[in-house]
C-alpha cells in the first residue's frame, strides 16, 4: 500500500501545483487513499520531496533532483511495482504499467536520467519514449529488464 501511495504522490506532484501537505492529502483521500496529515508528512520525508518556486511566485512539492546518477531505490521500486511489459518499434519503446501508474513509472524512468532516452510521456497505462536510435533502444530495455527482473 505505501508503495502505491508514494507513486501515487509522485503522480499528484507531477500533475498539480501541491503547496502543502493539506492539499496533498486531499488528493490522496480523492483518489482513495486514507491518509492523515502525519501520514503524508512521514510519506514527504520517505520520498525526499522538496519545494520549489512556481510559475506564479509560490511554492510547490517537487522530487528533490540529487547530483547523483538518478538510480535511487524509490524509483527502482516504483518501476518494479509498476512495470507490466515493453516493446520498441524502431527507436520507441512503449511501456505497458500497471494501470493508473504510468506517470509514476514515466517520473521515475526520467528520474534516472539516461542519455539513450530523449524524453517520454505518459497516459494511465502505457508510456512512450523516444530514445535516439534503434541500438539505444535495445541498451534502454536490458537496463529495466535488469531493474524489473
Amino acid at each position: 500500500m505505501k508503495v502505491n501511495r508514494h507513486a501515487k504522490i509522485i503522480e499528484l506532484i507531477n500533475q498539480y501545483q501541491i503547496e502543502t501537505q493539506e492539499e496533498l492529502a486531499d488528493y490522496l483521500n480523492q483518489e482513495g487513499f486514507k491518509v492523515t496529515q502525519a501520514t503524508v508528512s512521514r510519506d514527504i520525508r520517505d520520498l525526499k520531496l522538496t519545494k520549489i518556486p512556481a510559475e506564479d511566485g509560490r511554492q510547490r512539492y517537487a522530487i528533490h533532483q540529487s547530483t547523483e546518477s538518478g538510480m535511487g531505490e524509490k524509483y527502482i521500486r516504483v518501476l518494479r511495482d509498476g512495470f507490466v511489459s515493453m516493446d520498441m518499434a524502431q527507436n520507441i519503446l512503449v511501456i505497458k504499467t500497471v494501470a493508473g501508474m504510468a506517470m509514476a513509472v514515466c517520473a521515475a524512468i526520467d528520474a534516472m536520467k539516461w542519455n539513450e532516452v530523449v524524453g517520454s510521456i505518459a497516459g494511465d497505462d502505457t508510456i512512450m519514449c523516444a530514445i535516439r536510435s534503434v541500438d539505444d533502444t535495445i541498451r534502454v530495455m536490458d537496463k529495466i529488464s535488469k531493474i524489473v527482473l
